[in-house]
């Protein structure tokens, strides 16, 4: 069974990586897109705990998008020595755009489960997680 599930892993991490090339969006800077379109603006060291990378790894990923204008950072209003990570509008229809062809390529990937099985596969899931 664990095979099987390591397979499934890899098969989504290559679907996952074609979705993106369009983009030109590393998995890393969309993870961050994905959170940032989640919660909204933070501080950094926050979304480096969303993460789970150290805070110098996320400052990288921020300069990355930063340069490409996908995400800005801006002075915390309530604490002058912090900074806010945002995203432009350039880096929110990127990261929709990004979300919904993952989404398109998941639906494709588990198309041949019945209904059935992928809300036991969905439950599963949600448990493991």
């Amino acid at each position: 069974m664990h095979e099987a599930f390591w397979a499934v892993s890899r098969r989504l991490r290559e679907h996952a990586k074609r979705e993106m090339e369009p983009w030109g969006i590393a998995p890393s800077q969309f993870r961050a897109l994905n959170v940032l379109l989640g919660h909204g603006e933070m501080r950094l060291s926050t979304l480096a705990e969303h993460l789970r990378i150290a805070p110098r790894s996320a400052t990288e990923v921020v300069d990355d998008l930063q340069q490409r204008g996908l995400a800005e950072r801006r002075p915390d209003p309530a604490d002058r020595r912090a900074t806010l990570v945002t995203l432009t509008d350039q880096g929110r229809a990127t990261g929709e755009g990004v979300r919904a062809a993952r989404a398109a390529a998941s639906e494709r990937l588990f198309t041949t489960l019945s209904a059935e099985d992928r809300a036991e596969l969905g439950r599963i899931l949600r448990k493991l997680a």
